[in-house]
């Protein structure tokens, strides 16, 4: 059995996010799970070696990159849908929520979340125009469609009006390296990155749905109502900017507490571990996510978590397992810092609480979720 993958978001280096993250952990499962079928990997760009999981993955360079919705169509409408009529795989997956629609092999096409139908400000206005015009027409084409979280997928059937048995559900979940640490070695992450300092704990890109702005007014709101028993607070914000950052700098820059607030970057994975672990929280208040990896990241860090009670989050984050509250409300954020900061013993329950949690998510299992889908693709098409 021959099976096609997209596989351009398996990007060269050491830094993949949220879909690389989902296509790297899965794919990696998935080829070690079936020895017996080959996988063609089709890449728009130069691949690193370490993405050729075993003996059992064939490497494909299409041409052009796709990195703009112009190129988008090039790629997907154009060479990978000239690669499947040429190769013919029993079936083809991509795990970013794209797909062809110029082709008869079956498909099944992994969707993260819908931000874009519910936010469209958010993204450029050619990214609009090419999602709401090709998602709808992906996932009527697609024969299965896989999700990251109950909550996506209750969004795709209200929003596309897909039926419910067509959609499977495959969790992220977080690296094996995501672990709790000596004390030592959490002292050493506080003097590296905080002075030192204790601190709270935010991981994502800067965009907007994040929601880092008011995050920012939280913090400030925090440390005023708090006082000298907040003195010590420190907020570490580690991601790349991405798009539309600006009215984050924005609220930066009117900041009462600037000093307070330090933006790291990127950070390799095994600092990104050591920050989780030596975090007092780590908060996470986006107003919509698919899934939310940054809090089972943190729970399997043995770090609290402050997370919205919106969309997928509190699904995610289990029963009892994060703090929660309104992301839009200023006010509702700085009172779960607060309580954060002062209360050892809710700060304890939820590290219990969430490293219960996280027995629920497995990378092997949402890979024997995407091969279930893949083999219901393949046998519609006989």
């Amino acid at each position: 059995m021959h099976v096609a993958i997209n596989t351009r978001f398996l990007l060269p280096g050491d830094h993949l996010e949220g879909i690389g993250r989902f296509t790297y952990e899965t794919l990696m499962h998935l080829v070690a799970q079936h020895p017996e079928v080959t996988f063609h990997f089709l890449f728009d760009r130069a691949y690193d070696a370490r993405y050729l999981f075993g003996p059992n993955v064939v490497p494909h360079v299409l041409f052009p990159p796709a990195r703009h919705p112009f190129l988008f169509i090039a790629w997907f409408e154009g060479a990978v849908a000239r690669w499947l009529t040429r190769h013919k795989p029993a079936a083809f997956l991509s795990t970013d929520g794209f797909t062809t629609l110029n082709t008869t092999v079956p498909r099944v096409t992994v969707i993260h979340d819908l931000a874009f139908e519910h936010f469209p400000l958010d993204v450029g206005f050619l990214q609009r125009k090419y999602y709401h015009f090709f998602m709808p027409r992906f996932a009527r084409a697609s024969a299965q469609l896989v999700v990251v979280s109950e909550a996506t997928k209750a969004d795709v059937v209200q929003t596309y009006g897909t039926a419910p048995d067509k959609i499977s559900v495959a969790y992220n979940a977080p690296a094996d390296f995501f672990q709790p640490q000596p004390e030592a070695s959490q002292r050493e992450t506080r003097r590296k990155f905080s002075h030192g300092q204790p601190y709270f704990l935010f991981v994502g890109a800067l965009q907007p749905r994040k929601n880092l702005g008011t995050l920012l007014r939280a913090f400030d709101l925090f440390k005023e109502n708090n006082g000298p028993a907040a003195h010590d607070a420190q907020l570490l914000i580690v991601g790349r900017k991405a798009w539309k950052a600006g009215p984050i700098l924005d609220a930066y820059q009117q900041m009462q507490h600037q000093k307070a607030v330090h933006f790291t970057g990127r950070v390799a994975d095994a600092e990104l571990a050591g920050l989780y672990a030596a975090a007092r929280a780590t908060v996470y208040v986006p107003y919509f996510e698919g899934f939310g990896i940054p809090i089972v990241e943190a729970q399997a860090s043995g770090c609290p978590v402050l997370t919205a009670s919106v969309s997928s989050m509190p699904e995610v984050a289990g029963p009892d397992g994060a703090l929660l509250v309104d992301p839009r409300n200023a006010e509702d954020i700085a009172a779960g810092l607060g309580r954060l900061w002062q209360e050892a013993e809710l700060r304890q329950s939820l590290v219990a609480q969430g490293l219960a949690n996280i027995s629920r998510f497995s990378w092997a299992r949402s890979a024997e979720m995407l091969w279930q889908a893949i083999s219901k693709a393949a046998s519609q098409s006989k």
